[in-house]
């Protein structure tokens, strides 16, 4: 047996890193298992570099289309090579400072792939670990479209994310958060995009007055769209791709699929150390993230319905303070916000105005466009939407959702109001700072009682 530890986590991204400082926080002596670089995959190879690349495309957006705004620009053009080269030193950059944490808070990083023995402790190679506490932070692969392999133009999020080349047709199976945001950041860059989705609607989890924004916006950058028509028949060839869908075939360089992912257990031995699943293929957990070894803790894209790092790394500090025995608060999903950082950006929390109907609800709608507000001139942002679902009884915000240029930062404001059990009605009476995009929030609040001053 080599070391033992109090905590192990098996798994250094979002979630996992997280926990490991958090525990070393508490006094533990704690280890993370990573089998590549601190940080994970979210920081290595999908939300860091996603974001990044992004905000290249938002800048380059701006000044190409800037002589509205009285900023003309000649010869504005991309480079695809530097764009790829700050991408990796961005993710480089904070993984070298994850990695910096760990060494101050004094986090042993064990390099391999972990799994779980019968007793519950971690393996690694040939090594034993013995553990007071593991958590399992793994995350999540990508799946491919049945039928359908990954190869060099059939590639998943971060295929599309780092690609040698610009591509001149792109076409993106899946439009959900991923799929949406890299439709968006080629679509800006001037590649063609064509964006399918298999369900009625783009952003299927979001509530469909934001989706209908989202798509209207989308149309507008170029974008291809067709929803309600699943992939049938995909063949890649070596300089690009045909895809047959509904009645439709087209062909393009590069045919990302952004479809959905799996819990990444294979590689964690769970039934021997007698850890349960789902029929899905989560790992099982109670609202403290323990599963059925009690041995064992379990978070981030493994276990719950949302795959977001922000709920990742929540939920690992639930984990450990609960396996040290300190006063700890499980992490509410209905509270747990959703981001998209296409362009327009999607933002939302608690449930949409169909599902609060189907639940029961007598509701009212409270909705104000981003472009009543002074701040949409200023910063043109036009396009946007704020919309709230609320219980007609008491006032309780049941759903919050957010489309425009800034709505990811808009969003905590809801979150915070639903947290701590606040109306519609606080949210009418609280005073905005003015000009910002955040009043937008004050008019769909006093829009539920009819009085939105901007409408």
């Amino acid at each position: 047996m080599a070391d033992s530890y109090d905590v192990i986590v098996i798994g250094g991204g979002p979630g996992g890193y997280v926990a490991a400082i958090r525990a070393a926080q508490l006094g533990k002596k704690t280890a993370v298992v990573e089998r590549d670089k601190p940080g994970g995959r979210c920081l290595n190879y999908a939300c860091i570099p996603a974001k990044t690349i992004l905000h290249s495309a938002e800048v380059y957006d701006h000044a190409a289309n800037g002589a509205g705004l009285g900023v003309v620009a000649n010869d504005v053009k991309v480079d695809w090579k530097a764009l790829g080269e700050r991408r990796a030193d961005v993710s480089s950059a904070l993984s070298s400072g994850v990695k910096m944490l760990w060494d101050k808070n004094k986090v042993t990083t064990i390099e391999g792939e972990g799994s779980l023995t019968e007793t519950g402790d971690v393996a690694v190679g040939d090594a034993t670990y013995e553990a007071g506490t593991v958590v399992l932070a793994t995350g999540s692969i990508a799946l491919a479209i049945p039928g359908v392999e990954f190869s060099d133009r059939v590639v998943d999020t971060w295929g599309a994310w780092s690609l040698p080349e610009q591509p001149k047709r792109l076409a993106v199976v899946g439009a959900g958060a991923s799929g949406a945001e890299i439709a968006s950041a080629y679509a800006r860059f001037g590649t063609e995009v064509t964006l399918i989705e298999m369900l009625d609607q783009i952003l299927p989890a979001e509530d469909k007055d934001m989706a209908r924004v989202v798509e209207r916006t989308f149309k507008k950058q170029g974008i291809t769209i067709s929803t309600g028509t699943p992939v049938e028949l995909v063949s890649a060839g070596k300089s690009s791709v045909k895809v047959k869908y509904g009645d439709t075939e087209t062909e393009v360089d590069y045919l990302c699929i952004a479809g959905g992912r799996a819990p990444d257990t294979d590689p964690l031995n769970l039934e021997t150390a007698g850890v349960a699943t789902s029929d899905r293929g989560k790992v099982e957990i109670n609202e403290y993230q323990q599963t059925s070894n009690p041995k064992v803790y379990a978070i981030g894209d493994l276990v719950g319905r949302k795959a977001l790092a922000h709920k990742a790394s929540e939920e690992g500090v639930v984990a450990v303070e609960h396996a040290a025995g300190v006063e700890t608060h499980p992490v509410d999903e209905n509270l747990v916000a959703g981001a998209t950082f296409c362009e327009p950006q999607v933002a939302s929390v608690g449930i949409t105005e169909a599902q609060a109907k189907e639940a029961g609800h007598d509701v009212k709608i409270g909705r104000q466009k981003l472009g009543g507000e002074g701040a949409a001139a200023v910063y043109d942002d036009r396009d946007g939407l704020v919309k709230l679902v609320v219980d007609s009884e008491f006032g309780e915000i049941l759903g919050a959702h957010v489309v425009g240029n800034r709505a990811c930062d808009m969003i905590p404001e809801l979150v915070n109001t639903m947290a701590l059990e606040g109306g519609y009605q606080e949210l009418a009476r609280i005073v905005h700072p003015h000009p910002t995009m955040s009043e937008a929030i004050l008019d769909a609040a006093r829009a539920v009682d009819g009085w939105a001053i901007h409408a």
